[in-house]
């Protein structure tokens, strides 16, 4: 006899919910996916011990009469789609057939609807996947879901859940997250019955930021847009100072379906670039609306994950709506003397393939800062040896020496990376560079690329290099410390394209090239790093991210010393 068996009904039921309901919640995001596809103006949430023991979501959509009761909670029955080719171009948030079986095979689950021109509604009550009764009840227009005593008949499973605060708290995040784009819905969320979230309608989404983000930084995010034939950009851009340590804060939505997108989320750190320091995340909000025929949401039960047809063309012109929304002036730095500047420190990512940029729409380059503009500032003196102070009409600003000549250099290099070469300088007396062997084998595959960037290294024997000539940039530099750090870029394929520099490389040889913290500088020398500094398309951050500038404003100072209320 085979060994192979047709799996039990209830089995495969149980392995379908595994799949959709990964914690409560999944049902609370099911359960509202379905209200929203039903029309609804008005969703109530209401959970108790974190969703484990009761979750109730009710709303006033279109309602389901006692057939269509009863369908629902067959697996792939739905009101979504009816054909293959509908499958492929879906406009709706549910469409599989599976929530609402998934969830009645592992809880006690209610549901109660009534369509508006029906007189009376109807309960359905089902435990453990089994239907219990169906009955007449007067009820309001709509339908409310009630689910109890999640995996109640999978024990095992329960164990695997968090604790009742960390499974709310799943809950409040999703609830916040999933009503964003839904602006003209109210959604409501109440906690063992105290009211947590409550989103009225509004005109816009941004009206909505504040409650997720935060006052601080919800009310200070930036709106930018791009158009393109077949696509549409809007995104909101929170400032760099308030970059977290987890991307929690980086949501994402694709026809207005909260989703988790790798290629989206490295459009979005790719459009902040050099603003970020490494192991930060911004708190942005992206909304894409494409063709749903682009875009394939059926890759998993859970519907978090898609594909888009057009990845990398969608790729490019993210960063583009990022870039041209970053090159307005979003960090604290003197309003004074920096011009609002472009984002493209990386030459652009020109937008190709389905989606053309319109005739109008040109993507800067990177501005330097307004002509005469360093006029408006004054050195008051040097702090510490590392930092600058210089007044503006604004207030005070304290700029990081070296982080300051660190974008100056790297500009500087790039600039001349991109035309002729670097100006270089040769040693009268060859420094002897002691490499470790797997450096030094790398060094020996590498030398035309470092002859490209103006390094010229000679092997001497064995492990030993002499260095001949290096960039004119570089003075009191620790050459080992320096090859250390970029020996490793080697190994990542080399930093040299044609006669372009990568960024990588580049931002070794700024942090190396550029004044240290100690280093004491005359009146005139921080006079010409400010300008300097101001000339530069990114005078905010080094390439590193780290700030560059910090900015007190005469109201600051003026209530730091009790002078205003």
């Amino acid at each position: 006899m085979g060994i192979i068996r047709v799996l039990h009904e209830k089995v495969i039921s149980q392995i379908a919910a595994g799949e959709v309901i990964e914690r409560p919640a999944s049902i609370v995001r099911e359960l509202i996916d379905n209200s929203l596809d039903a029309g609804s103006t008005r969703i109530n949430v209401l959970i108790e011990k974190g969703g484990k023991g009761r979750i109730r979501v009710s709303d006033n959509g279109f309602g389901m009469v006692r057939d269509d009761l009863l369908l629902s909670i067959e697996r792939h029955a739905t009101s979504k789609i009816s054909s293959v080719e509908e499958l492929f171009s879906i406009r709706s948030l549910g469409f599989r057939g599976e929530a609402l079986p998934s969830i009645g095979a592992v809880s006690r689950m209610e549901i109660t609807s009534r369509p508006a021109k029906e007189i009376s509604g109807n309960r359905l009550k089902i435990s453990g996947g089994r239907v219990r009764s169906i009955d007449e009840v007067g009820c309001p227009p709509g339908t409310l879901v009630e689910v109890r005593d999640l995996f109640f008949n999978l024990p095992a499973r329960r164990k695997f859940l968090k604790g009742d605060k960390t499974e709310t708290d799943h809950i409040v995040d999703l609830f916040a997250r999933v009503g964003l784009p839904y602006n003209r819905v109210h959604f409501r969320l109440d906690v063992e019955e105290r009211t947590v979230i409550n989103l009225a309608p509004c005109s816009g989404p941004g009206s909505r930021f504040p409650a997720v983000f935060g006052a601080d930084v919800g009310s200070s995010m930036i709106e930018t847009s791009l158009d393109l034939p077949g696509c549409r950009i809007q995104a909101w851009l929170g400032s760099p100072d308030f970059a977290r340590s987890r991307a929690d804060r980086i949501l994402l939505y694709v026809n207005q379906r909260h989703v988790r997108d790798r290629l989206l989320m490295h459009a979005v750190m790719e459009g902040y670039g050099q603003r970020l320091m490494k192991g930060r995340y911004p708190q942005v909000v992206v909304f894409l609306d494409v063709d749903p025929s682009q875009v394939d949401v059926n890759v998993h039960p859970a519907k978090h994950e898609i594909r888009l047809q057009q990845g990398r063309t969608i790729h490019q012109a993210v960063i583009a709506a990022m870039q041209q929304g970053l090159g307005r002036n979003i960090h604290p730095v003197p309003d004074g003397i920096v011009a609002p500047f472009a984002a493209s420190v990386h030459g652009g990512y020109p937008v190709q393939m389905a989606f053309e940029p319109p005739a109008d729409y040109a993507e800067e380059e990177g501005r330097p800062g307004a002509a005469g503009a360093e006029k408006d500032f004054r050195i008051l003196g040097q702090l510490r040896e590392t930092y600058i102070l210089f007044e503006t009409p604004e207030g005070l600003s304290v700029m990081d020496q070296h982080a300051a000549h660190e974008r100056v250099v790297y500009e500087t290099l790039r600039k001349s990376y991109g035309s002729s070469g670097p100006e270089v300088q040769a040693f009268l007396i060859p420094q002897s560079l002691e490499f470790s062997l797997r450096d030094a084998a790398m060094i020996m595959e590498k030398l035309d690329s470092m002859r490209a960037l103006g390094f010229e290294l000679e092997p001497f024997g064995g492990t030993t290099f002499l260095l001949r000539s290096v960039p004119s940039l570089f003075v009191n530099t620790n050459w080992e410390k320096f090859f250390a750090e970029l020996v490793p870029v080697l190994g990542e394929g080399g930093p040299v394209d044609g006669n372009l520099a990568s960024d990588k490389s580049l931002t070794i040889m700024a942090c190396h090239g550029a004044i240290r913290a100690g280093h004491h500088l005359s009146q005139q020398e921080m006079t010409n790093l400010v300008k300097q500094l101001f000339s530069t398309t990114l005078p905010t951050n080094c390439p590193h991210g780290r700030p560059t500038i910090r900015r007190f404003s005469a109201e600051e100072l003026e209530k730091l010393f009790r002078r205003t209320v």
